[in-house]
């Protein structure tokens, strides 16, 4: 009796890819799709003698393929989330400001005892 043997793939951590982009690359492109089919829609106007919402219907996220690949050229994996989750929270610019948070003081003055 033979013994049924599959092939087991080792390298777990290679990326899924299509066209150079990941899957979360993809679904962002295809909300861009639907954000733009939603307004090209409401623009009732023309493009060179196209209508407005085959204009954004099609190109916009066909050309936005390109411009993806291109951000994330030699990105590591998750960039794009990353990128938008580090743009989507409020940041700190200074660190002289005051902390609105912290009531008590961080360090105390110094007494003559502790010299």
């Amino acid at each position: 009796m033979a013994l049924d043997v599959t092939p087991v793939y080792r390298n777990l951590r290679t990326r899924v890819t299509f066209l150079g982009l990941e899957a979360e690359d993809l679904f962002a492109i295809l909300a861009l799709a639907v954000v733009s089919n939603i307004l090209g829609r409401f623009l009732k106007r023309e493009m060179f003698g196209v209508p407005m919402n085959l204009v954004l219907q099609y190109p916009v996220p066909l050309l936005s393929i390109p411009a993806l690949m291109l951000f994330k050229y030699g990105k590591q994996r998750g960039y794009l989330f990353d990128w938008v989750m580090f743009h989507s929270k409020p940041h700190v610019y200074s660190a002289l400001e005051r902390d609105t948070q912290v009531m008590r003081q961080y360090l105390k003055a110094e007494d003559e005892a502790c010299r």
